[in-house]
């Protein structure tokens, strides 16, 4: 019953999760797939909300903007406590990490200044042909190496997609350890829709109003598939309690927009 109760409370936090346009509701993940790539882009939902903007209801029900679509606030490199000065662009409301071709110097990986560990993360994301990004959580850099779960940002034409076990380097997937199932990423130009879903050990991964995984950190299968990974030498990988939200320079061009995060009881 317990176990029922926070469900249907993390259900609750879902729909706002999936804004949309369904029979004049903006919270079902089914209305999301309907409704281009961004919350409330269904005007008969009235909810109007810009890219890198919360809406009402959005508001009301507790999400935040985890970048505000104009500066670096909030965000630093890797490396240091600065954004970095080059490498990672902020223009027309998206956050553009270039590529080797485009930018030489690596500034590296971009993380939060804050850290977190019961929450709902929502972003959308642009590919290039044969791009590789990733959406990491849970991150720690003192713990294991730096390395950490990750919802694979990747399109099919990159090598990587073709690596790893039964799939799970592809878009979506738990990036080296669980695959994502029936994940069906837009064409390359086009926004895409992220959702993660971290509470205690249980974890979700959401593309474009589908839910493709999700599974229980410190679970008999979870220890085994990380068994099976190349995060296999880290004792309880995967299994700490909170950690910064990343997004990783891979040398490829990808966009973001639209990080909202919303802290779950």
């Amino acid at each position: 019953m317990k176990r029922l109760v926070w469900f249907s409370a993390l259900c609750v936090a879902a729909t706002s999760v999936f804004a949309a346009c369904e029979n004049g509701n903006c919270s079902t993940p089914k209305a999301e797939a309907k409704c281009a790539c961004s919350p409330c882009a269904c005007l008969a939902c009235g909810c109007k909300a810009a890219p890198n903007t919360l809406s009402d209801a959005e508001r009301a029900d507790g999400w935040k903007l985890l970048w505000d679509g104009k500066s670096g606030e909030g965000w630093r490199s890797v490396r240091n406590e600065q954004f970095p000065a080059t490498g990672w662009v902020i223009r027309d409301g998206e956050l553009t990490i270039l590529s080797k071709k485009e930018e030489a110097k690596r500034p590296g990986d971009l993380i939060t200044k804050e850290r977190y560990a019961n929450f709902a993360l929502k972003i959308d994301f642009k590919l290039t042909p044969a791009a590789n990004s990733g959406i990491k959580y849970f991150f720690d850099p003192k713990l294991n190496g730096g390395t950490t779960l990750e919802y694979q940002v990747l399109d099919a034409a990159h090598p990587d997609a073709k690596l790893g076990r039964d799939g799970n380097r592809t878009v979506a997937s738990f990036y080296d350890v669980m695959p994502a199932v029936g994940a069906k990423v837009n064409p390359v130009g086009e926004w895409n829709h992220a959702v993660i879903i971290a509470k205690g050990n249980h974890v979700e991964h959401w593309l474009n109003g589908k839910k493709v995984l999700e599974f229980e950190r410190g679970s008999e299968a979870f220890r085994k598939a990380v068994s099976q990974s190349k995060f296999k030498k880290w004792a309880n990988w995967g299994e700490q309690k909170e950690g910064h939200i990343l997004l990783q320079d891979h040398t490829d061009h990808v966009s973001y927009r639209n990080l909202k995060i919303k802290v779950l009881d």
